[in-house]
């Protein structure tokens, strides 16, 4: 397992272990004592932990891991699976939302349009990104990359990271809400293939604002959900510390959406989640793309509006009780 500066307190048994391991392995070093044996038993018990840990995660720990400070971000995913990636900035009618971002860039040597969600790193960076919680303006400069990508016949890969859109009195007063609505509509519309990718957080119509596409993928610990836990846990138990009972009771697990149509594929992670290797995780995620791509690629665009709204017709469950019963 890779070491992270920051741990998550359902690791903290690794990191006690991770600790021990490495006293050991000083100890031969400075003492020239041979401690093979108790090394690998260490190693061993490391290697059970982690498998009884992550095989087990619970809904919030599946949300803390989504959370993660050192969880790749979207630009980091298309730094690892792009080339050439030109951003492309404003709404042409306000301002540039940097929570939003998006762009042209090369997928396996061919041009896609890129629209993300984008968290920041550092205090500085999470204020300039506004904690990845897009404002209007950035639903509308995606709109505009969206249109370009039409009017161009270029793919359009959307990367869905945020707890929500931004609630503030100047959001809705620059009407988040009508903006996103627009985006819906429009998406459904959209006469090139597109693609997203819940690589962190999907919360609310903040994620569903670049999410009405052709396919819809999600990382193992990622969640996608119509509201955050937190969010849940106030209304319902009127305590937002009652988030772990909500992220149960929202059932926020990844592999409780495919049965529903709501997501096309569950993108495994490496052991521990995708920020332990960034890289497999990216492998992974390419993987995953290019099979879809092939696949809307080779539909005529009237085909691929029909599976799109078909797509988002077989949403949900429901039971018909007959008259008699």
């Amino acid at each position: 397992m890779e070491k992270t500066s920051y741990v998550l307190e359902f690791e903290k048994p690794l990191r006690e272990l991770s600790k021990q391991l490495d006293g050991l392995r000083q100890q031969s070093l400075e003492t020239g004592v041979d401690l093979a044996g108790e090394i690998a038993a260490i190693e061993g018990k490391i290697d059970s932990t982690q498998r009884e840990i992550y095989s087990a995660l619970t809904p919030w720990q599946r949300v803390q891991i989504a959370r993660h400070p050192r969880r790749p971000y979207a630009l980091d995913y298309v730094r690892l699976v792009c080339e050439g990636f030109q951003e492309l900035h404003g709404d042409r009618q306000f301002k540039d939302d940097q929570a939003l971002i998006g762009g042209t860039a090369f997928f396996e040597g061919r041009s896609v349009m890129i629209v993300a969600q984008q968290k920041g790193r550092d205090t500085k960076e999470k204020i300039a990104r506004n904690f990845g919680m897009p404002q209007p303006e950035g639903y509308r400069k995606a709109l505009r990359l969206m249109k370009l990508a039409e009017k161009f016949g270029l793919p359009l890969l959307c990367f869905i990271d945020t707890p929500g859109a931004y609630p503030g009195i100047e959001s809705e007063a620059r009407h988040v809400s009508e903006a996103i609505a627009v985006n819906l509509r429009e998406m459904a519309m959209l006469k090139t293939p597109s693609i997203a990718v819940i690589v962190g957080e999907g919360g609310s119509g903040g994620a569903l604002g670049i999410g009405v596409t052709d396919r819809v993928l999600i990382f193992e610990n990622s969640y996608y959900s119509v509201i955050s836990p937190e969010g849940c846990a106030a209304i319902l138990w009127k305590d937002g510390a009652a988030a772990a009972k909500a992220a149960e009771a929202l059932k926020l697990n990844a592999a409780t959406l495919q049965p529903l149509g709501v997501v096309d594929e569950v993108l495994g992670e490496p052991m521990g989640g995708a920020h332990y290797h960034p890289e497999q995780a990216a492998e992974t995620l390419k993987d995953a793309l290019s099979r879809h791509l092939a696949d809307l690629r080779a539909m005529e665009p009237a085909r691929l509006l029909d599976s799109r709204y078909e797509r988002y017709r077989r949403l949900g469950v429901f039971e018909e009780i007959g008259a008699g019963r």
